[in-house]
């Protein structure tokens, strides 16, 4: 059993590391351009949650560096800081020459793409398009406003979906074990509440049965709700990108999905500070043992307890979602993680070379698998890696079930959305029922306004 001490070791990495880096687009002797004299070739990395991650990231510039003979300037920022560093730099026109930050592939880089603020990244992709997934693509296939035409403005280099975990050494003091778990919609979130009540009194008094975000300040809170509206069979958009929201059926979808969402912190069975928490206060609680079951957009969770076997092994269990209210197979949403190249930097052709190299299978495939997984391949070929294909993983092997029925999130349809997560409309419409006392049904008229206001705003620029 971890000792106190490493369990609050563990905790901290969490905590700071949302606190404060085949195609060869090659450069030959002949087209060598090197970055413009007193213009540094700069690059954004998010640092990741692990020092793995970081060295990965690291090497591999080093080694094109070295490959090159051009100098990098890398900076690792930390979830937060890159977040915000991100802003500052778009506000100011002082951005980057090459970003990946997981934090915007929802709520930015589409409107970016749209603004003709990125780079078109095609001569990167199409020369390797057949060794990524047709569907991660498709993610990254975005319109661009000012030339009337879609493009490739961003390059994958890992995805996201939804992730169940619970605490098996928990569950099985009551005697409760993974087959007793059901599968229809309802059954499985009413599980939880009764596994709770059912544990001896003094566990009960110390933990929720659910780490659901409710905060409108959270990304992790419209990443999971967009699952719940998945699993009502809700489509905002369709594929052409034209809005649904006139359905009435849709409408009840959005009500539908609020109810069930909310009811959970309703009934007591979510931590009274949830409706303040971040992104990283779902993983902190859940393995703080404060919450029986976590719903997260990773595998960051399981990744942080891969040095404790036992832990990650036999004591915290991952598992697929139930099935759909209407009894279907639940279809999952994917968030596409991507980095990006700035139109206005003067180094564009250094920095496709640069992406070009980390993209090659043999240096993203390290990359991913420093990351413990909490990225999962954009390339077929890489899954047949060990790390990936280890049947007795209890975390990776259950995410990739889920990855084989997959949908992308709607801005990949209609960049307007991104207006959508940014603004966190669905985190606002949780936060007003639980604390402003409205009806999930004004909630959800209230949510639809909001989002034909901003597909009308987008329709009237130029």
């Amino acid at each position: 059993m971890p000792t106190r001490k490493r369990v609050i070791n563990l905790l901290l990495i969490v905590i700071l590391s949302f606190g404060i880096v085949t195609c060869n687009h090659n450069l030959n002797s002949t087209t060598q351009s090197s970055p413009q004299q007193n213009s540094r070739f700069r690059v954004w990395w998010q640092q990741g949650f692990y020092p793995e991650e970081a060295e990965a990231i690291r090497r591999l510039v080093a080694e094109w560096e070295q490959e090159n003979g051009i100098e990098v300037e890398l900076t690792l920022y930390s979830d937060k800081d890159i977040r915000r560093a991100t802003d500052n730099a778009i506000a100011t026109g002082n951005t980057p020459d090459l970003l990946f930050n997981p934090s915007i592939d929802l709520s930015l880089i589409p409107r970016l793409a749209w603004e003709n603020k990125l780079a078109d990244v095609s001569d990167i992709i199409s020369p390797v398009r057949e060794q990524f997934f047709p569907s991660v693509l498709e993610t990254v296939n975005y319109q661009n406003n000012h030339i009337n035409k879609r493009s490739y403005y961003a390059v994958p280099i890992g995805q996201q979906t939804a992730n169940i975990h619970y605490w098996q050494d928990i569950l099985s003091d009551d005697n409760l074990t993974p087959p007793n778990i059901p599968k229809s919609w309802d059954s499985f979130w009413k599980f939880w509440s009764i596994a709770r009540n059912n544990l001896p009194e003094k566990t009960k008094r110390n933990i929720y049965a659910l780490g659901l975000p409710m905060s409108s300040a959270a990304g992790d809170t419209f990443f999971i709700f967009e699952q719940f509206l998945a699993a009502y069979n809700v489509n905002i958009v369709d594929e052409n990108g034209q809005l649904l929201l006139e359905d009435s059926q849709v409408r009840q979808g959005i009500i539908k999905a609020l109810e069930k969402y909310t009811s959970f912190y309703q009934y007591g069975e979510v931590p009274p500070n949830a409706v303040n928490w971040g992104n990283p206060d779902n993983n902190v609680s859940f393995l703080s043992r404060q919450t029986l079951m976590t719903v997260n957009p990773s595998l960051s969770i399981p990744g942080s307890q891969r040095q404790d076997k036992d832990t990650y092994s036999n004591k915290i269990v991952s598992m697929e979602w139930p099935r759909k209210p209407d009894g279907s197979p639940m279809t999952y949403l994917s968030g596409v993680k991507q980095v990006i190249i700035f139109e206005a930097s003067p180094n564009k052709e250094v920095a496709k070379s640069l992406l070009s190299y980390l993209i090659k299978p043999e240096n993203l495939g390290v990359y991913l698998e420093k990351s413990q997984g909490r990225y999962f391949p954009v390339m077929p070929q890489l899954l047949e890696a060990v790390f990936w294909n280890d049947p007795a993983d209890p975390h990776i092997s259950v995410a990739a079930k889920q990855f084989q029925q997959t949908r992308p999130f709607p801005q990949s349809f209609n960049p307007a959305y991104t207006q959508v997560q940014a603004e966190n409309i669905w985190g606002k419409a949780i936060f007003s029922i639980l604390k402003q006392g409205k009806s999930p049904e004004r909630a959800a008229d209230r949510a639809i306004a909001d989002i034909k206001q901003i597909f009308s705003q987008w329709k009237s620029q130029p």
